[in-house]
């Protein structure tokens, strides 16, 4: 069952995320379109539920990380053309705050709010264990890798638009990582984040897909489109 509110999941101090899809009697499918996820007062977020006739059959999932300041209906935006044409279930909570937990002083409740989503969308719906990503922008983006380094059992695909740094608590697994980044970006240099970054997941062992592109702290349809197309590949 879900956690009550303000109740914290066991091992999200850690960064743990416990939910998992259903394997035993799938759902049949919740409604779809975009829902609010109902979950949290003043900030809550939302899923975007691919409208295919047949919603049985398990659906990729993203899990989408706004930035710092920002809400859940900016980052469905860069998913929902391609959520559509690809039948991906987006899913995008809202940090219990400004940002993330980890950026303003370790894991804690947004870990534990992200966990009571994720229950809620997999009870619902039919999600593919093996093609379900965490992905996000700026503040999301390195919150993205964080998390998705420490889960990496859970996910599979890490697609990080413009991050700024990485702070796991473990390295678990070895999830594949989607990482594009601006060369003129002023808010999250390149030459301090994901230059510095990428070489460190890369000497760790990581299969990366790293690409530059001319601009600044930006998502560019283009770089969603091949983060997508590499996720579901």
């Amino acid at each position: 069952m879900p956690q009550a509110p303000g109740e914290q999941t066991p091992g999200a101090e850690s960064g743990i995320l416990h939910s998992r899809p259903q394997s035993i009697e799938p759902p049949k499918g919740g409604p779809s379109g975009l829902q609010d996820l109902g979950l949290g007062r003043g900030r809550d977020g939302k899923v975007l539920v691919r409208s295919a006739a047949d919603r049985t059959r398990p659906a990729p999932l993203i899990l989408a990380l706004h930035g710092a300041g920002g809400v859940a209906a900016q980052v469905i935006d860069l998913f929902a053309k391609h959520a559509e044409a690809h039948g991906i279930i987006v899913l995008a909570p809202e940090s219990r705050t400004s940002s993330w937990d980890v950026i303003r002083g370790g894991y804690g409740p947004d870990v534990e709010f992200i966990d009571r989503a994720l229950q809620m969308v997999f009870q619902q719906h039919a999600v593919d264990p093996e093609r379900l990503a965490v992905a996000g922008f700026s503040d999301g983006a390195s919150y993205a890798l964080s998390l998705g380094l420490t889960n990496g059992t859970l996910f599979s695909d890490i697609l990080a638009f413009s991050p700024g740094f990485m702070a796991p608590t473990q390295q678990d697994d070895a999830p594949r990582i989607f990482i594009s980044h601006g060369e003129q970006d002023e808010v999250l240099p390149i030459g301090a984040c994901s230059r510095r970054i990428v070489p460190l997941l890369q000497r760790a062992g990581y299969d990366v897909d790293y690409r530059e592109f001319g601009g600044g702290h930006v998502v560019p349809d283009e770089m969603v489109g091949h983060a997508v197309t590499r996720f579901l590949g």
